[in-house]
C-alpha cells in the first residue's frame, strides 16, 4: 500500500507538471500533503515537511543571495566587456556558441557542484542568447547535460555515494573502469550540442545577419553602470567563486557576503541599494519558493517511508530469471530514477538493496554501482524536481521546468544509455 501510494504520488506530480495542471510550486506541496493523509500519518505532516525544508535551506539561501549577487553585477555592467569579446570570438555562429557553452559547463563542473556550474555559467552565457536570439531552453539543456556527464567523477556526489554505500573505492572501482565509457559520454554532449547549434541557427536563418556582434555598450547614458569599477567587480566575482570551489565557508555564506559587497562597492547609497535589491526580489523570491517546496516534497517523502518502500519494492518485483541482468536493468532505469529518487534514498537507500539482491544471483555489486552512476543523479540530476540545483539552473535561465524536462531528459537518457552501452562493450560492466 505505501509503495503504491508513493509511486503514484511521483508520477502524479510529474504529470501534473508536465502537462501544466498545477504549477511545480503546488504540485511539491499538495500531492504529498494529501498522500501523507491517506497513509494515515497526517498528524506528523508538518513535521516530516519542516524536516526537508531544514535540509534544503541553505540551498535556498545560496540561491537567493546568489540571484542578488550576479543581477547586482549585470545592473553595474560587469559582464558588458565579456559578453562583447565573446561575441567576437564565436562570431554569429549559434553551433559555436552552442558547443562553447557545453564546454564551459564542463570544465566549471570539475568541482562536482551543480550550484556553482550553474551560477556560473547561467549568468555569463544568458545574456550572450539574448544577443543572439538564441533559445534559453536550448542553454539550459545544454549546461545540464554538461554538469550532468561530468557529475560521474569520482568527487560528484552520486559516485562518492555509491562507493560509500557499497563499500569499495569510489576512483579505482568504480570510475576508472567506466573511464573510456565517459570520455563517449562528453563526447556525446558535444555532439548534442552542435545538433542543437545548427537546430538554432536554422530557425533563426537570415536573422542572423541582421545581429551586430561588435557591440559597444553605451555606459554613458545608464546611470547603473560602473565601468570604472570592472576590475573590481570580476575580482570580486573570483574571489567568491575561489571560495565556494575550495569549501573556505559555506556557499550560503559566500553569496551572502558578496551580495553585501557589491552593492557596497557599486551603490553605496542606501537608496539605490534598497532598488537594486527590489529589482531582483521577485525573481528571487519565485525560486525559492519552489527550492522549499522541493525541501518539504522530499522531507515527506523520506519521512513517511515511502522512499525506502519503493527500493523494497523495486527489488521484489525483479524476477530470478532478470537476476543476473541486474547491472543492465540498473543501468537503463538509472537516468528516469533520478525523477523518483533524491541522491541520498537511492545511494544508502536503494542501491544496497540493489547490491545484496544482486549477490543472490552471482552478481558483483561494483557492476551495479558502475551501472548506477552513469545515469542516477548524474546526467539525470539537472532534470530532476528532487534536487534544489534543478531548480537553480531553470530559475537562472528563465525556463520552465516541464518545459525543460521535456527537451532534455530524451538527451540525457541518450546520453546514459551510450554510457551504458560503451560500458558493456568494453566490458566495464559485466553481464
Amino acid at each position: 500500500m505505501l509503495s503504491l501510494v508513493a509511486f503514484l504520488t511521483i508520477l502524479l506530480i510529474l504529470v501534473l507538471i508536465l502537462t501544466k495542471k498545477l504549477s511545480p510550486l503546488l504540485s511539491l506541496i499538495i500531492v504529498p500533503s494529501i498522500a501523507t493523509v491517506i497513509i494515515g500519518q497526517g498528524a506528523k505532516l508538518g513535521t516530516y515537511a519542516v524536516d526537508g525544508i531544514k535540509s534544503i535551506a541553505p540551498t535556498g539561501v545560496m540561491f537567493i543571495f546568489a540571484i542578488l549577487f550576479f543581477g547586482i553585477l549585470t545592473d553595474a555592467g560587469t559582464f558588458d566587456p565579456i559578453i562583447s569579446k565573446i561575441l567576437k570570438t564565436v562570431g554569429k555562429d549559434p553551433v559555436k556558441v552552442a558547443i562553447g557553452t557545453a564546454v564551459l559547463a564542463m570544465l566549471v563542473h570539475l568541482d562536482g557542484s551543480g550550484a556553482v556550474t550553474f551560477v556560473i555559467t547561467i549568468p555569463a552565457l544568458l545574456p550572450l542568447y539574448k544577443q543572439l536570439n538564441m533559445s534559453n531552453s536550448v542553454l539550459a539543456t545544454i549546461v545540464a547535460l554538461g554538469a550532468g556527464t561530468m557529475n560521474v567523477v569520482p568527487w560528484g556526489g552520486p559516485t562518492l555515494r555509491a562507493g560509500t554505500a557499497l563499500g569499495v573505492d569510489a576512483t579505482q572501482d568504480l570510475f576508472v573502469p567506466v573511464l573510456i565509457p565517459w570520455f563517449v559520454g562528453i563526447i556525446s554532449v558535444l555532439i548534442i550540442a552542435f545538433i542543437l547549434g545548427k537546430r538554432e541557427k536554422a530557425r533563426l536563418g537570415n536573422e542572423l545577419e541582421k545581429i551586430n556582434v561588435d557591440i559597444q555598450y553605451d555606459v554613458e547614458n545608464n546611470e547603473l553602470k560602473r565601468p570604472k569599477l570592472f576590475l573590481i567587480n570580476v575580482l570580486l566575482i573570483v574571489v567568491a567563486l575561489v571560495l565556494l570551489i575550495k569549501g573556505t565557508f559555506p556557499p550560503a555564506f559566500v553569496f551572502m557576503m558578496a551580495t553585501a559587497a557589491a552593492l557596497l562597492i557599486n551603490y553605496p547609497k542606501v537608496k539605490d541599494q534598497k532598488e537594486r535589491v527590489d529589482a531582483h526580489a521577485k525573481e528571487a523570491l519565485m525560486m525559492a519558493s519552489l527550492l522549499f517546496a522541493a525541501g518539504s516534497f522530499t522531507g515527506i517523502m523520506s519521512g513517511t517511508g515511502m522512499i525506502s518502500s519503493m527500493a523494497e519494492s523495486l527489488v521484489n518485483i525483479i524476477p530470478a530469471s532478470l537476476g543476473s541482468k541486474l547491472p543492465l536493468l540498473i543501468g537503463i532505469l538509472a537516468m528516469p530514477l533520478s525523477l523518483l529518487f533524491d541522491p541520498d534514498s537511492f545511494y544508502f537507500g536503494v542501491l544496497p538493496v540493489i547490491a545484496t539482491a544482486a549477490a543472490e544471483f552471482g552478481v558483483s555489486a561494483v557492476d551495479v554501482g558502475r551501472a548506477a552512476i552513469l545515469g542516477q543523479m548524474t546526467v539525470g540530476f539537472p532534470i530532476s524536481p528532487l534536487t534544489g540545483s534543478t531548480f537553480l539552473l531553470i530559475g537562472l535561465a528563465g525556463v520552465d521546468l516541464g518545459d525543460h524536462q521535456k527537451k532534455t531528459i530524451p538527451w540525457a537518457y541518450l546520453i546514459s544509455i551510450i554510457m551504458l552501452a560503451v560500458s558493456l562493450i568494453i566490458g566495464a560492466i559485466s553481464l
